[in-house]
């Protein structure tokens, strides 16, 4: 189960995650230093850390790495969600008390992916093929068990 991420660490996987695609330490720096002051080596040391961790994969690219997300935002919040629910006591209420704080959309979403879920489990499975008859082989296999027919 995935830890929280930490305020920097969010900050740092927000922009890997909404850009998509690899991305080096510098376009985060010079992203986070629009909001903040904030030095190259504490970004590289986050997502070094983060590298560390197995959020993100890296790959050199001369003297620079380019980060890759490994999962999703919205993979990384499931995952907190079930560990949340999974630790409580009386995961009925805790449910109903996750619900209850939801917002009219929010809870409208929640009806969406539950349909969603119903959907995919009343999907038939495609039946599974019957094995094929090995036909049987033509000419003398030579009195040799496992010998090809010719």
């Amino acid at each position: 189960m995935p830890r929280p991420l930490g305020e920097l660490e969010d900050a740092v996987m927000t922009r890997v995650w909404q850009w998509n695609r690899p991305v080096t330490v510098r376009e985060v720096l010079e992203d986070l230093q629009q909001e903040r002051s904030i030095a190259y080596t504490t970004v590289m040391t986050v997502m070094d850390n983060l590298h560390q961790k197995g959020w993100v994969r890296r790959e050199a690219e001369g003297r620079a790495y380019r980060y890759t997300a490994v999962s999703t935002r919205a993979a990384y919040s499931a995952a907190l969600m079930n560990e949340a629910w999974s630790t409580s006591d009386n995961p009925a209420a805790a449910l109903v008390a996750f619900f209850g704080m939801m917002s009219a959309e929010q809870r409208e979403a929640l009806r969406d992916a539950v349909r969603i879920v119903q959907h995919d489990d009343e999907t038939p499975a495609a039946p599974e093929a019957e094995p094929e008859a090995e036909p049987e082989a033509e000419g003398d296999s030579g009195g040799q068990p496992g010998a090809p027919g010719r």
